[in-house]
């Protein structure tokens, strides 16, 4: 841009250059001062919209890259949250196992997954609600359940789970037909 503006400038002296040696004898007319002043005014014009332009076009260029840079840190935690939910899963499966017995090694194993689940929540790693119907988007229907009804989960064979509101891991359920 600096130096199609350079090239004008160079351009507007060689012509009044030009017309000074055509013409050595002649004055300068108010015509042409008007007319080699419009001439100014409209490539100051074309220099002001394209700076505008310019000035525009970097700032959607910091918008878009502020925007992606946001957006990775925000799921940059993803491998390392999925990799962590077979944890979670293991030590549900540890609970489920154990019954209605408890002991200290029960305990032991809730405290160790609830630590777990308020760390996931933390950075936003939340499970996926099962309660209100079945949604694709959300689900994985591996079965038929004959006992549910239509449309709704029977049962909850794995736990899904949301990073930030996208989809980490849908959860694997059975529904009814």
């Amino acid at each position: 841009m600096a130096n199609e503006h350079n090239d004008q400038t160079q351009d507007l002296e060689q012509e009044q250059l030009e017309q000074a040696e055509a013409q050595p004898n002649a004055e300068v007319t108010v015509e042409d001062l008007t007319a080699q002043i419009a001439k100014l005014e409209e490539s100051l014009k074309l220099e002001k919209a394209r700076a505008a332009n310019a000035v525009y076009e970097a700032e959607k260029v910091k918008e878009r890259v502020e925007r992606e840079a946001d957006a990775a840190k925000k799921f940059a935690v993803e491998k390392f949250a999925k990799s962590l939910l077979d944890s979670v899963d293991n030590l549900e499966r540890a609970i489920q196992a154990a019954g209605d017995e408890e002991s200290p090694l029960l305990e032991g194993v809730k405290l160790t997954l609830k630590s777990l689940t308020h760390a996931l929540e933390k950075f936003e790693v939340l499970a996926v609600d099962t309660a209100n119907g079945f949604n694709a988007d959300l689900h994985q229907a591996v079965g038929i359940d004959p006992n549910a009804k239509a449309g709704e989960i029977g049962n909850v064979l794995q736990k899904g789970y949301t990073l930030s509101g996208r989809l980490l891991r849908p959860a694997m359920v059975t529904v009814g037909q």
